[in-house]
């Protein structure tokens, strides 16, 4: 399989992103990413003007991201051609996005933060639907901001990737939860605007400016050919299909690039001479090995089953043997960093 590299919910100066589309695809170019989905606030524009495409090395698909009249209910949705209106109730737009063949991932959905009243928690509330296709687990300004305080603002802005520890522990726990039902799939995002903020009334900073978060958390999708820059549309749409069909059926982990570059890190399962990998549900057996590979560095490697972790070890690769039916997925840290996060395996559910 090949591995694709890149970073998803992203917004432009088509809604209330500061960066032109040339400007965010050159800074992608310029950070080594494979692809970068756009998804500006209930608009497609960057669709109907015909940025989508390859843009140098990195490749550009167009989403956008919905919410309800309450501003609640964030959906990233990504492979649709039409932007649903905000009056709709989010089991509607969510329901309209599976129905058309898109892919729906539930934004930051556990936002708490109070210690702003102009930027309040934008939360997921309406949790009775199963049209989602999957949950960003990490959202690199989400959690920022929630972990934002008086005290530690300057430190915040100074270092704005290394205040990022963790994904909130209750999407970790609601992706686990939902996993023993369905393949639910997990996703990273980098949520860049691109603020431009004055400051004293004499000259202007931009705040986590693009090339910034393209070097934070990053979503890496394995897929069945490789995806090779070209103009024509055909081999474009084939890329498109391809990255997309992965990614829906759970082929993808997510990393946090400050702590270092996860591309080659790979968990799979093998069932005698059959190999599974993430995203997968497939029967219980009494010989499945779970395996882990790094790239080229020691990490401690957590095994987990239904969210508990069941084995840690601290090496470069690691196995497990399954013993009981369950979704299985990988945490890694590296120097007690959070660093991968897989999807899911799921066995004998």
């Amino acid at each position: 399989m090949y591995e694709l590299v890149g970073a998803i919910h992203i917004h432009s100066v088509f809604s209330d992103g500061s960066g032109e589309i040339k400007e965010i695809t050159g800074y992608a170019n310029e950070t080594g990413l494979d692809y970068i989905i756009l998804t500006d606030h209930n608009t497609l524009r960057a669709l109907h003007e015909g940025y989508e495409g390859w843009h140098g090395k990195t490749l550009l698909l167009v989403g956008c991201e919905i919410n309800d009249k309450e501003n609640k209910n964030h959906l990233l949705a990504l492979n649709i051609n039409e932007a649903y209106s905000t009056r709709l109730p989010a089991k509607e737009y969510t329901r309209l996005v599976k129905e058309t063949g898109g892919l729906g991932f539930l934004a930051h959905p556990h936002e708490k933060r109070n210690s702003m009243k102009e930027h309040p928690p934008y939360p997921w509330v309406e949790w009775d639907t199963d049209d989602f296709t999957g949950i960003e687990i990490w959202n690199h300004m989400s959690v920022w901001m929630e972990g934002l305080t008086d005290q530690n603002k300057y430190n915040f802005f100074i270092h704005p990737l290394k205040s990022i520890s963790m994904p909130p522990k209750d999407t970790l726990d609601k992706w686990d939860e939902l996993s023993l039902k369905r393949r639910v799939v997990g996703i990273g995002g980098v949520d860049a605007h691109a603020h431009k903020v004055n400051l004293l009334g004499f000259f202007e900073v931009e705040v986590f400016p693009y090339k910034v978060l393209f070097k934070s958390i990053r979503t890496h999708i394995l897929v069945d050919n490789k995806l090779n820059p070209s103009e024509d549309k055909e081999e474009f749409l084939k890329a498109k299909s391809n990255l997309y069909s992965s990614l829906l059926n759970g082929r993808c982990f997510i990393s946090n690039y400050y702590h270092g570059d996860a591309k080659g890190f790979r968990f799979f399962a093998e069932d005698g001479n059959q190999i599974y990998q993430m995203g997968d549900l497939i029967p219980h057996t009494n010989q499945i090995k779970l395996k882990v590979t790094l790239p080229n560095v020691s990490g401690t490697i957590k095994f987990l089953k239904n969210g508990n972790v069941v084995s840690s070890i601290d090496g470069f690769d690691a196995e497990y043997t399954v013993s009981e039916k369950g979704a299985y997925r990988v945490e890694v840290c590296i120097n007690n960093n959070a660093w991968i996060f897989s999807n899911h395996i799921r066995i004998g559910l």
